[in-house]
């Protein structure tokens, strides 16, 4: 279990710092055990102060408080994963633009009717025949938007992964173990599952996931 210094659940950015101590000390790390994604590539590229507190989401929506202690340490990953426009500002893509961009245009027209719902989503490190997207909506009570999973390797399926940005981190950095015999397994988590149960009231009807044909 992440523990911050009060003996509490660490949750966001508590537990981010904890992550970029661990990217301090071997930036080249890859993000991830089953493919080369290193954590950053060169010399590590922190947002500019000035930047950071003019920067929002283009619906408007402010930054969760994770993303904003991670854009302070670095860019590059993000970078590397289409989160930019040519000035720097953030470029979310609907649901289904960025499945299409991803997974190939025959799925995109499946996950066509949840782009109203999920339209500012960012792609992050995971998945082999899935993908892990951060999904801009309603925050949680953290202010920390969901991390999802989005997988077409049998029913194409959308389902609640992680809390936020800051749980997302935190388990790929190896701060806390959790088995996944589904995607959606944190629903259930001692401590993080009160904030799964809280986006799947905000943003999936009370659902964890999104059941095909959507």
């Amino acid at each position: 279990m992440l523990i911050d210094g009060a003996g509490q659940a660490a949750h966001g950015v508590e537990s981010t710092e904890r992550v970029i101590e661990i990217v301090r000390r071997d930036p080249d790390a890859s993000v991830l055990d089953y493919r080369n994604i290193p954590w950053v590539v060169g010399t590590r590229r922190p947002m500019s102060p000035d930047m950071l507190g003019e920067l929002v989401f283009p619906s408007g929506r402010p930054l969760s408080p994770s993303l904003r202690a991670w854009l302070a340490f670095d860019t590059t990953l993000l970078e590397r994963h289409g989160w930019f426009d040519a000035h720097g500002g953030l470029a979310p893509r609907p649901l289904d633009e960025l499945v299409d961009a991803e997974l190939g245009p025959p799925w995109a027209s499946e996950f066509a009717p949840l782009a109203r719902r999920f339209p500012e989503c960012f792609l992050l490190p995971g998945g082999s025949d899935s993908r892990r997207v951060l999904a801009v909506g309603d925050p949680d009570s953290t202010g920390e938007y969901p991390v999802l999973a989005v997988d077409v390797d049998d029913l194409p399926f959308v389902g609640l992964m992680y809390p936020g940005f800051d749980v997302y981190l935190a388990h790929t950095a190896g701060l806390f173990t959790a088995e996944f015999p589904t995607y959606t397994a944190l629903s259930d988590h001692e401590v993080y599952g009160r904030r799964m149960r809280e986006h799947a009231r905000l943003r999936l009807g009370g659902d964890s996931c999104a059941e095909w044909p959507f």
